[in-house]
């Protein structure tokens, strides 16, 4: 496809985009318009840079859009004009396209809770959902000494983890009876708490909270059950919400977020909707991997190197990135009728394994603490293969008559379809053949691959591949 193409929102997801669209040939005009000041960044990395492991720098997506696209940074859009197909932006310019994706992202919810006024929050309550969001809690942090988080959830425990590793006294407040309710069941989630109770996080669990009162001195938190818990900061982590607006007074159709078909069109053949904000087939999305698939099947699309392109969505694994946490769970929480159901735990030293079987495959799976065979699990899942006849091995470490999947001690032994980086679905062949075009560091491979960009939970995979490679013929590499 010739011609103009407007992608509103330079996040992961728009930025993935508009990289896609740069590496495809052909003769069109790209241009990225981010609300936001700043250049693309991984949001995923975000609890990495609370906890003081990264800097800003480190959390950027050099060069996400390519030398051939026009990012306008700081433009939000106001309205979109079907009929003249035009976006208008806050700045008043009226900027025409031939194709239009919304990558518009989601926005923290903030509870209806008195005390709490969405649009101007207290000085010392802040939600963790962007970059200007973690600034403004680093913010509040320098020289305090506790904090609540509400909400436990995947990013509510990532938040604490930062907060408590930058020496505050951290408790989060969860209205269910268990952590991360979404990925785990009351057995994994009490292992998770006692394991964050280790690492300095205390939970109270099963309590909702009436009401905020803030001061210059600190924040009040006052709950269901009578209570009230005092602290210097409060982070607010009650889930998300697509960022619908642009494409409901457009007249879209939007249900929970941008209603779309396979080709991720929307009810406007000339509107495309990806990532957080749109909704394929009654599923909004909200992890990384899912919004890059989809960029690259709307960038096959409209460059017409695929016309035949369709998103078809891929078992989700879900990873808690934590310091000093080790969690992976994927499938459905629930055991299919007549299946197999099999748990270890083993709360002292922080395991906890589940594992549902339908007939010989894996839907679901929870791995929680130090346990060998979770790349073992997450490749059963992922490819839908077979599990072992022993289905111990899995849940204790000692994964044996895989071999294709099998833990290895040497890249040598892994065979080349191994998936080694979830979040771009990058394979240990794909690392090799990189290798062999001449990328010689873990930088040119990453810059190639886009291996270790996403959730960074591969980094240290993909590092020891690299290491390997630099140590052998590249002549002999899987041979």
């Amino acid at each position: 496809m010739t011609g103009r193409i407007i992608i509103v929102g330079h996040g992961m997801a728009g930025a993935r985009l508009a990289a896609e669209l740069s590496a495809r040939p052909g003769d069109r005009k790209v241009t990225v318009l981010g609300a936001e000041q700043h250049r693309a960044y991984n949001r995923i990395m975000l609890s990495n840079l609370l906890a003081g492991k990264v800097g800003e720098s480190d959390v950027e997506l050099a060069g996400a859009a390519g030398q051939a696209v026009d990012v306008r940074l700081g433009v939000a859009v106001t309205a979109i004009d079907r009929a003249d197909r035009t976006v208008h932006t806050a700045d008043g310019d009226r900027i025409s396209y031939d194709h239009l994706v919304l990558a518009t992202g989601s926005r923290a919810v903030v509870p209806p809770l008195p005390g709490l006024d969405p649009e101007a929050l207290p000085d010392r309550v802040a939600v963790f959902r962007t970059l200007d969001d973690c600034r403004r809690i680093l913010a509040a942090a320098e020289g305090a000494r506790s904090a609540l988080v509400l909400g436990g959830g995947l990013l509510g425990l990532e938040a604490a983890r930062g907060l408590a590793t930058r020496g505050l006294d951290v408790r989060v407040v969860h209205p269910v009876g268990h952590l991360m309710e979404r990925q785990l069941d009351p057995a994994g989630g009490a292992v998770l708490a006692r394991t964050l109770a280790d690492l300095g996080v205390r939970t109270q669990l099963a309590v909702a909270a009436t009401a905020v009162t803030a001061d210059p001195d600190g924040v009040t938190l006052a709950l269901s059950d009578g209570t009230e818990l005092a602290a210097d900061l409060l982070v607010l982590s009650c889930g998300v919400r697509p960022e619908t607006g642009l494409a409901r007074t457009a007249g879209l159709a939007v249900e929970r977020g941008v209603v779309v078909d396979d080709r991720l069109r929307t009810s406007d053949p000339h509107i495309s909707a990806i990532g957080d904000c749109a909704q394929h087939d009654g599923t909004v999305g909200g992890l990384v991997a899912p919004a890059w698939a989809q960029a690259r099947v709307v960038a096959e699309l409209l460059t017409g190197n695929d016309p035949g392109a369709r998103y078809r969505p891929q078992p989700v694994v879900t990873r808690l990135k934590a310091a000093g946490i080790d969690l992976a769970a994927m499938g459905e929480p629930t055991p299919v009728a007549g299946g197999e159901e099999l748990t270890f735990t083993d709360p002292a030293r922080g395991t906890y394994a589940r594992l549902l079987i339908d007939g010989d495959r894996l839907t679901g799976a929870i791995l929680l603490g130090d346990n060998p065979s979770v790349g073992t699990v997450i490749q059963l899942f992922d490819r839908g293969a077979p599990v072992p006849a022993d289905r111990r091995s899995l849940l204790l470490g000692r994964a044996t008559g895989v071999p294709a999947a099998a833990p290895v001690t040497t890249p040598a032994l892994m065979p080349d379809a191994t998936t080694v980086c979830q979040c771009n679905t990058v394979t240990k062949g794909a690392l090799v053949r990189c290798w062999r075009a001449g990328a010689r560091s873990v930088g040119e491979v990453v810059a190639t691959t886009r291996a270790t960009t996403g959730c960074g939970s591969c980094r240290d995979a993909v590092e020891g591949i690299v290491n390997w490679l630099s140590a052998v013929d590249s002549v002999e590499v899987g041979a």
